[in-house]
């Protein structure tokens, strides 16, 4: 599947997005190494790749059924096995987790993508689009805020409900849902672009890599109250990121020992 040319424009303006929100608020530094110094990282996790691969089959399988082609297993299978050797083969020195290698998350992505095939309810809701670029801006904040909703669907109530697929290592808990960032900013942007008048529900659609993997989803709704509260917290991260604030993440965090840009870390604090 090639990214939408409008969503590569709005990658190229300076802007924010969920992730990169979430990336100052979880580390300053990293957030300064990655988004505006743009250094080379030192490796790249498998899990990310892994993640990305697995979004992409999926994006793939939704594109078709919106145009009313359905994709079969095995057609999943080849996709997966296409996109992975690809992104591999273009990304230098991957750290492969403990007891990882190319050819079992090779397998592993098979399992998963049967999983969801066998446990995704299907045809549940009717498809209105499918990695749906969005921008919107906030007073005060002179940077835009930009993203892509992995799918958009309606029910026979004329419900909006956005979904957002995540690859997770455990089960995800109600309390993490209703906390999720970055579903508060699909529903911003939801709002904002067209569908202010509609009732508006939002889930994470979750295929869960454990023993015997399983797909969960699991629901969630905001309020005005959530987009307050994160209307406040954009403005925050946005003048902390325009007086050059970058706070580096708490000493012994877990997230430091495999960070991409730890070698940069050690640099800064030893300079």
């Amino acid at each position: 599947m090639d990214i939408d040319s409008s969503i590569l424009e709005m990658r190229k303006q300076p802007h924010l997005s969920a992730s990169s929100i979430k990336a100052y608020l979880d580390c300053g530094l990293y957030y300064k190494f990655s988004r505006i110094d743009k250094l080379a990282r030192t490796h790249t996790s498998d899990n990310l790749i892994f993640g990305s691969t697995i979004h992409k089959v999926l994006a793939d399988y939704n594109q078709e059924k919106l145009i009313g082609n359905h994709m079969g297993l095995d057609d999943l299978y080849e996709l997966f096995k296409k996109y992975w050797t690809e992104a591999v083969k273009s990304t230098d020195n991957i750290k492969y987790s403990k007891g990882k290698t190319f050819e079992s998350l090779l397998k592993q992505g098979k399992e998963l993508l049967r999983t969801y095939m066998s446990q995704a309810p299907r045809d549940q809701y009717e498809i209105m689009a499918v990695e749906e670029p969005f921008e919107f801006k906030i007073d005060g904040v002179d940077l835009p805020v930009i993203g892509v909703m992995d799918i958009v669907e309606r029910d026979e109530n004329d419900t909006v409900i956005i979904s957002d697929y995540k690859t997770v290592g455990t089960s995800t808990t109600i309390n993490e849902v209703d906390n999720n960032f970055q579903l508060t900013v699909y529903y911003m942007a939801a709002k904002l672009n067209g569908y202010v008048d509609r009732e508006i529900v939002l889930k994470l659609d979750c295929l869960v890599k454990t023993k015997t993997p399983r797909f969960e989803q699991v629901y969630t709704s905001r309020n005005s109250d959530d987009e307050q509260r994160a209307v406040k917290k954009i403005k925050e991260v946005c003048n902390g990121i325009q007086k050059e604030v970058f706070i580096p993440n708490a000493d012994g965090s877990w997230k430091c020992g495999g960070c991409e840009y730890k070698v940069y870390c050690d640099d800064w604090f030893e300079n």
